[in-house]
């Protein structure tokens, strides 16, 4: 037979055997924090744009996105031809150090979200936006509505 023995411990029981530490280093990583922009303490700061408080300054970059989008924009060809329209929803992220990265879209069409994703690659380099005093990520949607007038 097997005989089971208790291996538990009482509060009056010495422990005889010590273990000791050594000093640990401690590797400090750094986090990809990501803040939305609608609540990032320092929206990212288009070139050019000044204000005294974040209100402005996130009226200042959808200002200028806007100016952005028109001015850059072309119906692609192709999807005129074949009638192709709707809403192209983009979404990207400000890096840290300010660039634009990670596009993705969704909309009725390749042809339309390829044409999207050219005019966000576009943008210009940015200031980035801080979370305590930090650079973040910070990212951004919009809506690119394709139609056309006859």
């Amino acid at each position: 037979e097997t005989v089971i023995e208790s291996t538990e411990t009482t509060q009056e029981e010495v422990i005889e055997e010590q273990v000791y530490i050594e000093d640990v280093e401690v590797e400090e990583v750094e986090e990809d924090i990501e803040v939305p922009f609608a609540v990032v303490e320092k929206v990212p700061t288009w070139p050019g744009c000044k204000g005294k408080n974040n209100a402005e300054l996130k009226k200042c970059f959808q200002d200028n996105i806007k100016k952005h989008l028109a001015k850059n924009f072309r119906y692609p060809e192709v999807a005129l031809e074949l009638g192709i329209h709707g809403k192209v929803y983009v979404l990207f992220s400000i890096g840290k150090d300010g660039n634009v990265t990670g596009i993705r879209t969704r909309g009725p069409d390749k042809i339309l979200e390829k044409e999207a994703a050219r005019i966000i690659g576009l943008l210009p380099k940015m200031q980035p936006g801080k979370q305590r005093g930090k650079s973040v990520r910070v990212p951004y949607s919009i809506p690119i509505n394709f139609k056309y007038e006859e």
